[in-house]
């Protein structure tokens, strides 16, 4: 894959229940705001911060395959914006584990900013961490189950 200077992500994580089903929602741009890619992942079971912390994991992932040199991240997560700048704290071990992870996925670039913005300006991401839920009950009421299973047998 070509190297990009920059890249934008919008990044939404959806939680219906508190845990209850859960997805996340990844709006991939180039420097100029316009859309490359979509993301949308169902989750399972979690909370709201899990998801959250899950779609800035698949963002920071995206950046490295995509060998970005710059990411910005845009989200309506405040908390996890305080929580990476250091003015909240961590407190749930679940997340400590992803907060450890989005450490070390970070020194993967040159630059990292993550903005805090309002959710009418994030209304993709939205979208599609809502789809991710909702897809995930179509498939559960119709019966069906898609299944993927891959083994290294090096």
């Amino acid at each position: 894959m070509n190297q990009q200077d920059k890249i934008i992500f919008y990044i939404d994580g959806a939680s219906q229940g508190n845990p209850g089903p859960s997805g996340l929602g990844v709006v991939v741009c180039d420097q100029n705001e316009n859309v490359i890619d979509n993301i949308s992942e169902y989750l399972g079971e979690n909370t709201n911060n899990f998801a959250e912390y899950s779609a800035l994991i698949v963002a920071l992932e995206e950046g490295l395959v995509r060998k970005a040199n710059s990411i910005f991240i845009k989200t309506d997560s405040e908390l996890l914006v305080k929580q990476l700048n250091g003015e909240y704290k961590v407190k749930n071990e679940e997340l400590k584990q992803l907060f450890g992870r989005v450490q070390r996925l970070l020194k993967g670039f040159k630059q990292v900013q993550i903005n805090h913005i309002d959710r009418s300006k994030n209304k993709g991401a939205d979208k599609l961490a809502t789809k991710a839920i909702d897809s995930n009950k179509k498939i559960k009421s119709s019966g069906h189950q898609a299944t993927f299973t891959f083994e290294n047998n090096k």
